[in-house]
């Protein structure tokens, strides 16, 4: 006997290799303008932690921290998701909302199959006087009208 009720999931994503940097998230399938894709999942941590973490691997630069409006953040790289591999472009096609403490991805316009999504990353940063501190943030996303970085406008 069929089970009529069985709920079916289409994967909408996948992560593979990506032009801009290292791996990022492509569409397996169209996304519409406003479509919740998925959560940035992770551990929720004190921002004093997560440095403590990420000081203690001894990479410099890459993280997949995520910040939250009340002074913590989400560490994809800990108990995270396919979201964590999100790559930065200055013409984004996906936002990420928080609601709570939580943080959902939705489509900002309509994405095909096989275009990798991306959000703007506008990073914030102590001190950016410092040249191989803004040397680590320069944008890779090759689109017309990059700002060059991915630090927030202003910064």
């Amino acid at each position: 006997m069929k089970n009529e009720n069985r709920q079916v999931i289409h994967r909408r994503v996948a992560v593979r290799r990506s032009r801009v940097h290292g791996r990022g998230v492509f569409a397996l399938r169209a996304l519409e303008a406003g479509e919740r894709i998925f959560e940035y999942k992770g551990e929720t941590i004190e921002w004093t932690a997560a440095i403590r973490q990420h000081e203690s691997t001894g990479r410099l630069g890459h993280t997949y921290f995520f910040g939250l409006s009340d002074g913590r953040v989400i560490d994809g790289g800990h108990q995270g998701n396919s979201a964590r591999w999100l790559n930065h472009s200055c013409n984004a096609n996906c936002e990420a909302l928080e609601i709570g403490d939580r943080v959902f991805i939705y489509a900002s316009t309509a994405i095909a199959p096989g275009d990798e999504l991306f959000l703007d990353y506008q990073l914030a940063v102590d001190d950016t006087t410092d040249d191989l501190t803004r040397l680590s943030y320069v944008c890779r996303c090759g689109v017309s009208g990059c700002r060059g970085t991915m630090l927030a406008v202003g910064s």
